[in-house]
């Protein structure tokens, strides 16, 4: 477990997480984006349907807390590491712990796991607008690769894809 200062621990798994992982998510993208339902089923069915299949060591899950808040979290899918890259999931911070640097560390943490478990490549899929998480991405080496216009989530959005290539190296 990581200490974040004085106020965040970062760990793996406690009971309810995915709810409330789900819900947080739910809660801010419906308020600040107008995502709807399709949305947070989304979240909720692909965020089991991980913790289910969860590999040690090959996977990583980091949820933040100030005390027993869910401050913020990220996970780190790599059951396909080999082919297109593991995939950072589910990153947030809840909008009254941002700006502390909790979303840095916790993408540090995320970032970490992939390197010591050799994947290759890390990928992530966000959309255009998000632009402290974007800047948190770039300084930790991702590079904008794809980037198109969507219709989903009862929204129109320009969906990007942002790849890291492991500094050992990996393919492009």
């Amino acid at each position: 477990m990581a200490q974040v200062g004085d106020s965040f621990t970062i760990g793996g798994y406690r009971p309810g997480l995915i709810g409330r992982l789900t819900a947080l998510h739910a809660r801010y993208y419906a308020e600040s984006w107008g995502f709807d339902l399709s949305f947070e089923v989304q979240v909720a069915g692909e965020l089991s349907a991980f913790m289910r299949d969860f590999v040690p060591g090959r996977d990583g899950i980091f949820a933040a807390y100030a005390g027993e808040d869910l401050a913020g979290a990220a996970a780190v899918d790599g059951k396909d590491a080999a082919g297109e890259g593991a995939r950072l999931r589910w990153f947030i911070v809840a909008p009254r712990f941002q700006g502390a640097g909790l979303g840095r560390a916790i993408l540090r943490e995320a970032v970490s796991l992939s390197d010591l478990a050799g994947h290759p490549r890390m990928f992530l899929w966000t959309f255009r607008g998000l632009d402290a998480a974007r800047k948190l991405y770039e300084e930790a080496g991702f590079v904008l690769s794809v980037e198109h216009e969507v219709r989903q989530w009862g929204n129109r959005i320009t969906e990007q894809k942002f790849t890291r290539i492991h500094p050992k190296g990996g393919r492009p």
